[in-house]
């Protein structure tokens, strides 16, 4: 009888599929930089900015080539990965909207398991986000061994929340060369951009910093091999014409997952990926179900099988951010189609790229007439209402395709497609409620006034 039943259970364990997921629930830590833009980083092919230990993780685990945001708005935008649901689902979709109550975020599914969770300085959720963690802190590095010591023998979820490389640029090291600066095509390359870059570069550098020696923490503590560590980026870099856009300059991101002995090092996946896979994909290696509420769907088998398909599209969004936008895109492996409303005015900058020396050299050249193309766009208006680019052609998206006969058909099945995923979303039309703006579209000024209230939508 015993030897019938070990042979049964051998037939059991041989039928399982062997994951490298399927064992005690690992520790989770998740690195989120504040605006940093996806080229900035050597991992990502960046021959100026410095970032060794970054570096370092994408060397040691999976760097996913083509990750991308929901939104490309600080607060929204956490929310969104957190919740696992596109911003406008989340009911805080505008810039410092708080998480509603009733609404839940990873941790508190993450209990259910046993877990630790904590929070580390940059939070931007709300009292309903904030009261799901076990532990916050407005403090980084200096905090690490104390969340540690009260996490004890439990699994832990801690989310580190930078606020490098946001703006104002005015404490980091000087470590960066203006003349070494890489100049998108929509900047003026002159002296005053290339100033701000390298400070941008900068606070990256820092942050990068900071990353080492919390890993540091882990490996002296003898946690490192049981902890997956995960690093993005919320949005692009806080420059005109990247933060706050649908473009990839705003939505696409760094994504960087480390696990040492279950991740082998130095690999890459080329698929598209969402970051709205991110806390389903958190729930699956901890061993749980996606909960049906939440919007997105685990990539963990890409942690272990580079060869799995990726996403056949990858859907953004902007929404109010000092100037009130609805504009809604979504992209394939080779197109970009962007639909915007409120075409009678210019796209609403951020208020801190719209106050930077970045931005006094745009008005500058356009009070003096030499923009190029690429460097108007900002300032149009009327701006198109749909927009078409060719991403393998057009990296940086300056050649609207829409309009062009040869392109209909690519921009009507990317249009259907968008339309079915607002159906599906349950998202809400441009016309249902309008926010004003607190940040002047034309000269960048931010106004004094108090922020306008929100409009209920519901």
């Amino acid at each position: 009888m015993n030897l019938m039943r070990f042979a049964l259970l051998a037939l059991i364990l041989w039928m399982v599929p062997a994951s490298a997921f399927a064992q005690a629930p690992p520790n989770v830590v998740v690195f989120v930089a504040d605006d940093a833009g996806w080229r900035d980083f050597r991992a990502y092919g960046s021959d100026v900015v410095r970032t060794p230990n970054i570096d370092a993780l994408a060397e040691e685990g999976l760097r996913v080539e083509r990750a991308f945001l929901t939104i490309a708005q600080c607060s929204p935008s956490r929310i969104s990965i957190l919740t696992g649901k596109y911003p406008h689902a989340t009911g805080a979709e505008d810039l410092h909207m708080p998480l509603p109550e009733g609404e839940r975020l990873l941790p508190s599914y993450l209990a259910e398991r046993g877990y630790f969770s904590g929070i580390m300085n940059k939070r931007h959720l709300g009292p309903n986000g904030d009261r799901q963690f076990d532990w916050i802190s407005e403090n980084l590095s200096a905090d690490v061994p104390a969340f540690l010591d009260e996490a004890g023998d439990r699994p832990f979820f801690l989310w580190v929340g930078f606020t490098d490389p946001h703006r104002p640029y005015d404490s980091a090291p000087a470590v960066h060369d203006p003349s070494e600066v890489n100049v998108p095509p929509y900047l003026i390359d002159e002296p005053e951009t290339r100033a701000d870059l390298a400070r941008y570069y900068d606070e990256i550098h820092r942050m990068d910093g900071q990353i080492g020696r919390f890993v540091d923490v882990l490996e002296e503590r003898g946690l490192r091999e049981h902890t997956l560590v995960i690093f993005l980026s919320d949005n692009g870099m806080p420059f005109p014409g990247a933060k706050g856009t649908v473009y990839d300059e705003g939505i696409r991101t760094p994504l960087i997952f480390t696990w040492p002995g279950r991740i082998e090092a130095g690999t890459t996946y080329g698929g598209l990926v969402s970051v709205v896979d991110l806390a389903p994909t958190i729930l699956e290696i901890a061993g749980m179900e996606t909960p049906t509420e939440m919007q997105g769907s685990s990539i963990a088998p890409i942690l272990e099988d580079r060869d799995v398909e990726g996403r056949t599209y990858v859907f953004s969004e902007r929404n109010w951010h000092n100037c009130d936008e609805h504009i809604r895109g979504v992209r394939s492996e080779r197109f970009k189609f962007v639909r915007n409303a409120y075409t009678e005015l210019p796209h609403g900058t951020p208020a801190d790229a719209s106050t930077s020396p970045t931005w006094y050299a745009l008005k500058d050249a356009q009070r003096a007439g030499t923009l190029t193309a690429e460097q108007a766009r900002i300032f149009a208006a009327p701006r198109p209402a749909v927009e078409l680019y060719d991403l393998e052609n057009d990296p940086w998206e300056m050649v609207n395709l829409a309009g062009r006969a040869e392109y209909e058909d690519v921009a009507r099945e990317l249009a259907d497609v968008l339309d079915e995923w607002i159906r599906a979303t349950d998202d809400f039309p441009p016309s249902e409620r309008r926010r004003l703006d607190n940040t002047d579209r034309v000269t960048g000024v931010k106004f004094t006034m108090e922020n306008p209230p929100f409009t209920d939508r519901h």
